[in-house]
């Protein structure tokens, strides 16, 4: 274990967990990730060998098979993996959202129909809020649910799924205007559905098509997708909670674990480029000695571990203060900003470090390089990071005049 990003107060079985999944990354991650990752091939073999560990289930509580554990171990687990491959972390991240918003949200029928077969990896879970001409803006979305006697009819198109073709259950958010007057606020007339779906891509299920992988600069391996109903028909017992209009409410209750999920993903990223490029500076000569040895580049190590021990420290104490019942969006979005923006730092600085080097394909660092920019934009923009953040102490350090 290194100096760095260390957790001080972990139980026994925080710490086993984390060095099975720390051995796991070091043996089975770290060696094939940028050969899988420049082929964009999706690692089956990596997926396989998580599900045996039971990190699919691993925040899923033991009365439907899972291990029960909390937030924190959970982002923990997250850095080690993203540390090896980030798009191994994204893999797990939507699952474990979709299966964090049915303990929280479901109906007890729900939660015992999907809860243990995704504890177990058979089922494997897929989110959707965005869509293609919307971006952050979440209560502008178009797409739409109509009832139709015991069902729903789902219309519309919606964007930038993780796991979107190699997911059998995806909560897509639309909107639902039953039971909501004219003039209602948009985000009270939005309602989550569970969609059951084979893995694949095309025509999943009628009246469901997702039309292929999203080709991307960075962020390989995982599908990216798109997701478009028409004339999707679902029971309405898949709506999550039993409700409408409580699904903008139950997506941001997921958001707000998944922001620590990114912050995890940051720091993960930014210790694999710290220990790159403090490792690459030993190795490389230049005027005589090591570059390790010369001011810039000390300088350089030091501002970057500096940050990477920064981004862990927020990012854990997120994860603890949703894991004590308390309200994290501060804390949670304080954490993914500064944890992505120095993610981006600090893989910028290793990529400078490796000199030349760096713009090959051959080294690590130029496949990170690719990858840090998605935590800038991934779950919410830095800016709206910051407009969160910035309500939020106007909330709490409201003037008194």
């Amino acid at each position: 274990m290194s100096r760095l990003a260390r957790t001080h107060g972990l139980t026994d079985v925080q710490r086993e967990i984390l060095s099975t999944v720390r051995e796991f990354v070091d043996k089975e991650i770290l060696p094939v990730a940028t050969e899988l990752e420049h082929r964009d091939e999706y690692p089956q073999d990596i997926v396989d060998g998580l599900r045996e560990l039971g990190l699919f289930g691993l925040t899923i509580p033991e009365e439907y098979g899972g291990l029960g554990e909390s937030l924190l171990t959970y982002a923990l687990c997250v850095e080690e993996i993203a540390r090896g491959w980030m798009s191994v972390s994204g893999i797990i991240n939507t699952h474990f959202i979709v299966a964090y918003m049915l303990k929280q949200h479901g109906t007890r029928e729900q939660k015992e129909f999907f809860l243990p077969r995704m504890a177990a990896g058979d089922v494997r879970g897929a989110f959707s809020m965005s869509e293609p001409a919307l971006g952050s803006d979440v209560s502008a979305i178009t797409s739409r649910a109509v009832r139709d006697g015991d069902e729903y009819v789902l219309t519309g198109q919606k964007m930038w799924l993780t796991n979107g073709g190699t997911s059998s259950l995806v909560a897509v958010l639309v909107r639902s205007d039953e039971g909501h007057p004219e003039g209602t606020a948009p985000h009270r007339s939005m309602t989550t559905f569970l969609v059951e779906k084979e893995p694949g891509f095309g025509e999943v299920r009628p009246g469901l098509t997702i039309p292929g992988k999203i080709d991307k600069m960075g962020y390989k391996g995982v599908d990216t997708t798109e997701l478009i109903m028409d004339g999707l028909r679902v029971p309405a017992d898949r709506v999550l909670g039993g409700a409408t209009g409580r699904g903008f409410y139950q997506m941001m209750d997921g958001v707000e674990v998944g922001r620590v999920n990114v912050a995890a993903r940051g720091c993960g990223v930014a210790q694999r480029a710290f220990e790159l490029g403090v490792r690459y500076a030993q190795q490389r000569q230049a005027f005589g000695r090591q570059i390790a040895q010369h001011q810039a580049i000390q300088f350089k190590l030091a501002e970057m571990a500096t940050k990477v021990e920064a981004a862990h420290a927020m990012m854990v104490n997120a994860a603890r203060k949703k894991d004590s019942g308390e309200r994290n969006d501060l804390e949670a979005g304080m954490a993914k900003y500064l944890a992505s923006e120095y993610c981006k730092e600090v893989v910028e600085d290793a990529f400078r470090i490796h000199g030349g080097y760096g713009f090959s394909k051959e080294y690590e660092i130029e496949r990170l390089y690719r990858e840090a920019p998605m935590l800038l934009i991934g779950e919410g923009t830095a800016e709206i990071q910051k407009m969160i953040i910035g309500r939020r102490l106007l909330e709490e350090y409201r003037f008194q005049g």
